[in-house]
């Protein structure tokens, strides 16, 4: 009789046959690669064009910055690299900013994956390999040693062999409803100084409420609440009263894509004032605004609205299921997150174009990766290694995958080699996007 965790095996080490282990260390550039320059011109189509020079100085801060700006091209280079064809639903934009802590409806703080803006159904070799090559690039944007920095790009490997081995044996409902509580990470911390910096998180957090929000980026006008502008990295780009009409179409399209209760409950409140606001690396100059919403007790709730562009990963994987890249990103995130927010829904604006909602700031925490050592480094690239791997065993063949990794160090050790080798190319992409600053090809406003 063959059993499930049988055919698991045989498929793990027939994918094992076409694709080594070993080979998964390999990198080779991708034949007719665009130049640094196209690719930049090329991800910078339909952006806000007064806001393209923001992005430019932002990814010029250092080459883990310009590798957080450019998904596209690496999506590019991984589809010409051998892969197992084992699709899951992959973040797509998979590195090591992209996760953090968030409070849950019930308002216990959890950390996750917190970006989806490129996630699809890929292969699960992609997320884990760019996930590996941000430590590195951390790493060594912290002044660690070479040897230290390709260990954190093994470190997140090794977490992620070791933890879906573990959770694909697990039964389908206990892997559904299990979450990263950030009072258990504390806990099962192995040294004092990883749980300072959770505890320091945590307090961090219980601080970031939306009525915090409301007093930093609003001022009293006319007796009025309204978002104060910091030009050019907050502003009023419309008219509200004006275009008061398409803004309650919008708002009414986005209450259909939510549960009757979460509708109800948005519906107590109204909307006050709307501005667009920079945000991040890679989304600069997208189309990404917060509205400023109050109910009849003068409680303030922050929705962010951010436009939904299609995945780059989708060139070099199949087309999306999905019409809407607002609902693509929002049923995403709905299947890699534990516990994902309430307000999460999606919406069509102007010219078509597609966003999707959500809470701003809703008791999150942001790792301050800057300002890690080696220790708390390879604590958080563990940490992220389990996340994702969770992620993927929900929403993909976490047996087969974990049965073509093996028990042996052999795809770790691969994931290393990649991770450097790419952190390379990453270095000298960065020099000739410099290079092209220089010249004045790229323009660059500080911000």
């Amino acid at each position: 009789m063959t059993t499930t965790s049988d055919t698991s095996e045989n498929l793990g080490k027939k994918a094992r046959e076409k694709v080594p282990r070993t080979a998964q260390g390999t990198f080779t550039l991708a034949p007719k690669r665009p130049t640094v320059l196209a690719a930049i011109k090329e991800s910078n189509y339909d952006r806000v064009k007064e806001l393209i020079p923001i992005r430019h100085s932002r990814m010029s801060a250092s080459p883990f910055a310009f590798y957080r700006g450019m998904a596209g091209t690496m999506a590019q280079d991984l589809s010409f690299l051998p892969h197992t064809q084992l699709h899951v639903q992959a973040m797509g934009d998979c590195h090591l900013m992209n996760f953090g802590g968030f409070a849950t409806p019930e308002r216990n703080l959890i950390f996750d994956a917190n970006d989806f803006d490129e996630t699809i159904p890929a292969p699960w070799e992609w997320d884990v390999k760019r996930l590996a090559t941000s430590f590195v690039l951390a790493a060594r944007h912290n002044s660690m040693r070479e040897a230290d920095a390709r260990e954190m790009a093994v470190d997140v490997a090794t977490a992620y062999r070791n933890a879906i081995a573990e959770y694909s044996q697990m039964k389908t409902l206990d892997l559904w409803y299990m979450k990263f509580e950030m009072e258990g990470l504390v806990e099962k911390a192995r040294s004092e100084k990883v749980k300072q910096m959770l505890r320091a998180a945590i307090s961090q957090a219980s601080k970031s409420t939306q009525q915090k929000v409301f007093y930093k980026i609003t001022q009293s006008a006319l007796g009025n609440f309204e978002i104060a502008d910091q030009h050019p990295l907050i502003y009023h780009p419309i008219d509200l009263n004006k275009q008061k009409d398409m803004v309650q179409s919008f708002l009414n399209f986005y209450m259909r894509t939510l549960p009757d209760d979460k509708h109800y409950l948005f519906n107590q409140f109204k909307i006050i004032d709307i501005a667009l606001k920079v945000v991040g690396v890679g989304s600069v100059g997208t189309r990404c605004l917060v509205a400023l919403m109050m109910n009849a007790r003068e409680e303030p709730l922050f929705i962010q609205v951010k436009e939904a562009r299609t995945s780059v990963l989708e060139a070099y994987t199949a087309k999306s299921k999905y019409k809407h890249n607002g609902e693509r990103i929002v049923q995403g995130q709905r299947l890699v997150q534990a516990a994902s927010d309430i307000f999460l829904g999606w919406s069509t604006g102007l010219e078509g174009r597609h966003f999707y909602l959500r809470q701003l700031r809703d008791r999150k925490i942001a790792p301050d990766v800057e300002h890690f050592d080696k220790e708390l480094l390879a604590a958080y690239a563990g940490l992220c290694g389990r996340v994702l791997a969770r992620a993927h065993a929900k929403t993909g063949h976490g047996n087969i995958i974990s049965s073509y990794m093996g028990k042996a160090d052999v795809f770790d050790q691969a994931i290393g080699k990649f991770a450097v080798a790419y952190a390379d190319q990453t270095e000298k992409d960065y020099a000739e996007f410099m290079k092209a600053i220089k010249a004045g090809k790229l323009p660059v406003e500080k911000a």
